[in-house]
């Protein structure tokens, strides 16, 4: 539980807001006496503040006359004309309270209370931080604090006067300064001097109450600074002084203290102005140190002391240097060094130096090889890397050939010299992208290029591989004519062919036309051949020609057995395996037929002779040939 005396000297001084007053603390001032932030917590409402005020306490939105202790004033009046939507004010505390206030209607005192002792002919200093919350033109908070004696002696009345509002939030340091007689048992009044309704709304944090003293001046090493640093093990002695101006103490008393991160401390028996700092192998860490003054009797009470601002002596850690230079690189290309660990930089090298972090030397030499040296500073204290920076000779990449012509199905083997690592591109085609020698065995032409490096310095080259295409002949279908007829074969050729023809040439009118007319007496097999370039694949397709005899179909026999002309025949027939004959009379009557080998007819049916007259045939050849008609006469 927090001091009911500090809480409620901080609830005068949380009511005294406003515009940074003139009346602060000129000279040093102590450690608060208090310092009163409203505690913190998880829920979004503290607790009440108990007797010391007469207001209502409410966790939720205050009216007139009511207050809340809370993290933040979200949803509160959140209106357009209503309140600033605001968090607390404690520095690097999102869980600290505040205390919002919505004043009563009826101006006066709102707050009274008994302080502790505090010493006699001492000067202090109280503080707060106060905001308007009302985001429009309202009533205003106008908060006197008036500390007085018990007897009721007035030591200090002051007033804020009117506290503006603010288009954006703004908290506002308010703060006054009074001197205690012989009675030191006081009374603080906290008075509204404006009426509550539209307006008079305030938020409060971050109250002290703090000794106010001489003003004390601080110096090292007579040097007119309050900070220094050192390295890490490093060892030094630095001369502290303090200078106390406008003495307000009778008798003082002084005393050294120092603070390493755990609080103050006093540092035996140095009650001197002069203080005297040593260092052996020094401990990384920040060192601060001060000095306490007050009346001798008061100088271990720290309600009655005041402090100077405190001395800083840094130990810094050296910084870890790292330097680097992306190499090897080949000559004629571009160093890139870095390094990192510090703030500031500072390179040595063969022929070079430079403060940038990062470094480009371009147009690489032989003689930019070596260490490379970075001085890397930081917080004042330096530290060193090394890199050494390899220059290669460049590649100079040597092929068997550039350029070769192979036939489509044949290999042929690339050859690259000049480095460790090797890269074909494309890979189609290749027995081993990753070897020096590949088997090339494209299907098109194409064009190989070699990557060749040696583990820092990269070159190519290229093979283009010419592919010729094998000639690929087509003769066309085969084909049926009667003799005596011409027929026009033809003939396709692709691939990369250079010339072709036909043979045999018998009956072509043109062998070397693709297309060329054939009229052969019988039955024949021509053969197209399309010839590559470089004698690779010739392609050849043959077409086969049937020539059927010409067909002549008599009308006219007589079978009277003189020997001539006794039957009717078709010569041509004995040319096809399956004619089929057939002969009817005038009744449409079959009076012969004939399938297979033809067989002529003789003029009878069933072995006996017909009587002369007009007989009808139908002869079929075979698919290719329409069956043929017509009439015969037979005459005896």
């Amino acid at each position: 539980m927090r001091n009911p005396f500090k809480l409620l000297l901080l609830l005068f001084l949380s009511f005294y807001s406003g515009n940074l007053i003139a009346q602060q603390c000129a000279g040093a001032l102590g450690d608060p006496v208090i310092n009163f932030d409203f505690g913190s917590g998880t829920a979004n409402f503290g607790q009440s503040l108990g007797s010391i005020t007469n207001y209502n306490f409410v966790t939720g939105t205050p009216n007139d006359g009511e207050y809340t202790i809370a993290k933040n004033t979200f949803g509160m009046h959140n209106e357009q004309r209503g309140w600033h939507q605001i968090t607390n004010h404690t520095p690097n505390d999102p869980s600290g309270y505040m205390m919002i206030v919505n004043a009563s209607t009826n101006p006066g005192i709102f707050y009274q209370a008994t302080l502790p002792p505090l010493c006699s002919g001492t000067t202090y200093e109280f503080a707060a931080w106060i905001m308007n919350i009302l985001n429009y033109s309202g009533i205003k908070p106008n908060i006197t604090f008036q500390i007085e004696t018990k007897s009721g002696q007035i030591l200090k009345a002051y007033s804020t006067q009117d506290i503006p509002e603010t288009t954006t939030p703004t908290w506002i340091r308010y703060s006054t300064t009074f001197t205690t007689g012989n009675e030191t048992d006081l009374v603080l009044k906290i008075i509204n001097s404006g009426r509550g309704g539209t307006g008079n709304d305030i938020a409060l944090d971050d109250i002290t109450f703090r000794a106010c003293g001489p003003i004390i001046t601080q110096k090292i090493n007579d040097s007119d600074v309050t900070n220094t640093s050192l390295c890490e093990g490093q060892s030094g002695s630095y001369i502290l002084q303090a200078t106390v101006s406008n003495n307000v103490y009778t008798n003082p008393k002084y005393q050294w203290q120092t603070n390493s991160g755990t609080g103050w401390t006093d540092v035996s028996g140095e009650t001197n102005t002069t203080y005297t700092a040593t260092f052996i192998n020094a401990q990384k860490g920040i060192y601060q140190y001060r000095l306490v003054a007050a009346e001798a009797q008061n100088i271990n009470s720290v309600i009655c002391r005041v402090a100077s601002a405190p001395i800083t002596i840094n130990v810094n850690a050296y910084p870890v240097a790292v330097a680097e230079n992306f190499g090897p690189v080949c000559i004629g290309q571009t160093i890139q060094l870095n390094a990192s660990g510090g703030t500031s930089y500072s390179w040595l090298g063969p022929n070079f130096s430079s403060t940038e972090k990062s470094p480009i030397i371009t147009n690489a030499t032989k003689a930019m090889a070596g260490d490379y040296v970075v001085t890397v500073t930081g917080n004042g204290c330096s530290s060193t890397a090394t890199t050494t920076l390899t220059v290669l000779d460049p590649i100079v990449v040597t092929t068997n050939i550039s350029e070769t012509t192979i036939c489509e199905g044949s290999a042929i083997t690339l050859s690259a010299s000049g480095g460790s690592n090797y890269q074909w591109t494309p890979a189609t085609g290749l027995s081993d992208p990753k070897s020096p020698n590949p088997i090339a065995s494209p299907t098109e032409t194409t064009v190989y290029r070699v990557s060749v490096s040696n583990g820092g310095c990269t070159n190519f080259a290229d093979i283009k591989v010419n592919v010729i295409k094998n000639a690929v002949a087509n003769a066309g279908m085969d084909e049926k004519i009667l003799a005596g007829q011409s027929i026009k074969l033809n003939g396709k050729v692709s691939g990369d062919y250079e010339y072709f023809y036909w043979t045999p040439s018998n009956y072509l009118n043109d062998p070397t036309s693709l297309t060329p007319t054939a009229t052969p007496p019988t039955d024949i097999t021509y053969t197209l051949h399309a010839v590559t370039k470089l004698g690779c694949i010739t392609g050849t397709d043959d077409v086969f020609i049937k020539v059927y005899p010409k067909i002549v179909i008599p009308n006219t026999f007589s079978p009277n057995g003189d020997a001539i002309n006794d039957t009717w025949n078709i010569p041509a027939a004995y040319a096809f395996p399956n004619p089929i004959v057939k002969i009817f009379n005038r009744n449409g009557q079959l009076v012969y037929q004939s399938t297979g080998t033809f067989k002529p007819w003789d003029g009878k049916l069933n072995g006996k002779d017909l009587p002369p007259a007009v007989y009808y045939y139908s002869v079929y050849f075979n698919e290719d040939f329409e069956i043929f008609t017509g009439w015969i006469n037979l005459i005896r």
